[in-house]
């Protein structure tokens, strides 16, 4: 009995610790094709801050306010999530439970740099366990410590800051508008603006009802209510 030989790539995209003869893990790109589809999420630093703006996907019955794409982890720190938002409840529930036993254990606020390692940790372990998927999601982590900033987190567990970011479907148009707009040390006012700006760049339905925005300044994390907001979003809709 003559035996086939194996196809080359069979099986290489179903399991999650296999790397395929490529040296690629189809899982975690897949991973990243959903963060890529969703709507797009957009972080820019300022002096002292960082405004997170994020866009949601509603229908016409939907009541908004149970999407949530950004959320309060600590009072210092926020998160803007991109992707399948159910993985992100359960990170950013993680996330809120090691800040706290942070300050429980230390009496002290967490750093934002060793909360988004401890997220990337626990993204990175669903990256090379048997019988798991990775988290189909990206974050945009704003928080304080001395000075502002901005960390992106990847369905891989990649951890990066930047300056100012974009990241979903709509992610290439706003990041040109970032790229080409964003300046040092910006005043509160222009970074929204910037934000906004980027933001309808990529999502090019933007309403106000659509539309989330979470400020972190001077060491406060706070989410911008709907009144506020509509002020803000006059020559965007």
């Amino acid at each position: 009995m003559e035996i086939q030989p194996p196809m080359k790539q069979l099986g290489y995209d179903r399991a999650i610790v296999v790397f395929s003869p490529e040296g690629r893990m189809y899982q975690v790109e897949y991973a990243r094709k959903a963060v890529e589809k969703a709507s797009t999420v957009v972080g820019v630093t300022f002096e002292k801050g960082v405004v997170l703006v994020a866009s949601r996907t509603l229908q016409r019955l939907l009541v908004p306010e149970s999407i949530e794409k950004i959320s309060k982890v600590d009072h210092h720190i926020g998160i803007a999530s991109c992707g399948i938002l159910a993985d992100s409840r359960v990170l950013v529930d993680f996330a809120r439970v090691r800040a706290q036993v942070n300050k429980i254990t230390y009496n002290e606020p967490i750093e934002i740099g060793i909360l988004v390692k401890d997220i990337c940790d626990r993204k990175q372990r669903f990256t090379q366990m048997g019988g798991i998927r990775p988290f189909g999601v990206a974050f945009l982590v704003a928080g304080m410590t001395e000075t502002e900033h901005l960390y992106e987190t990847d369905p891989s567990g990649t951890l990066r800051e930047w300056k100012a970011h974009a990241v979903g479907r709509g992610s290439k148009d706003a990041k040109k508008v970032l790229v080409e707009e964003y300046k040092e040390g910006m005043p509160k006012d222009k970074a929204i603006d910037l934000a906004l700006k980027a933001l309808k760049a990529g999502e090019k339905k933007l309403t106000m009802r659509s539309t989330e925005m979470g400020i972190v300044e001077n060491g406060r994390f706070d989410l911008v209510d709907r009144n506020a907001l509509k002020e803000l979003m006059k020559k965007y809709v």
